[in-house]
């Protein structure tokens, strides 16, 4: 199954001014262009690991394919990272999740200083998840480098990159601003209510 790099839901400068058009072009571009590359030349003489990206994922991860696992760990991460983000997101949450993050984390505020805190809490790069568990209930991860909740049996929902390169253009080494702009400013929670939605059937 080749990995294809999926156009931007949105102009390079849509997100301003809290992810500036230079650094979504370069992200998307340069950073993401080159795990879909490499993790086609990897293909090269492995085995069939599934029919769908989240199958090769977990499948190359469990077979060690570690190389390819990255590539395609981080292609699937960023697919799914561009569609948590769009113009003028935010606060603005579907009621059926919102009160599902109260009933879960206590309030919208504790849900959101916890996912800051453990976006500010994976040492060097990596991600920040907001996940359900097996047994329905949500939960806030974290994971280093290209692994993701799907290697770990949960269902992500939402996710944060804090790779130097998603907000050093942009905010030089204060990843917690960046954070903090993402929960606030950037959140397609539409989005994350639909995988939400279909994550609980």
């Amino acid at each position: 199954m080749p990995l294809e790099l999926p156009e931007l839901p949105y102009a390079y400068d849509a997100l301003n001014p809290y992810m500036s058009a230079e650094t979504l072009e370069y992200h998307h571009d340069k950073h993401h262009n080159a795990y879909v590359t490499a993790g086609n030349k990897l293909f090269e003489g492995i085995p069939n690991l599934g029919d769908t990206l989240e199958k090769i994922v977990v499948n190359a991860y469990k077979d060690g394919h570690m190389s390819l696992f990255n590539n395609a760990g981080q292609h699937w991460n960023h697919t799914q990272f561009w569609k948590w983000m769009k113009p003028n997101g935010g606060r603005d949450i579907p009621g059926n999740l919102e009160k599902t993050i109260e009933k879960n984390f206590g309030s919208f505020d504790a849900f959101r200083d916890e996912f800051i805190t453990a976006g500010m809490g994976q040492f060097g790069s990596g991600w920040c998840w907001l996940v359900m568990e097996k047994n329905g209930k949500l939960a806030i991860t974290k994971t280093p480098n290209a692994e993701n909740p799907l290697i770990h049996n949960q269902v992500p929902i939402l996710g944060c990159d804090v790779w130097e390169h998603t907000y050093y253009i942009d905010y030089r080494n204060a990843r917690a601003k960046f954070l903090e702009a993402f929960i606030d400013n950037l959140v397609n929670w539409e989005y994350v209510t639909e995988l939400f939605e279909k994550a609980g059937k």
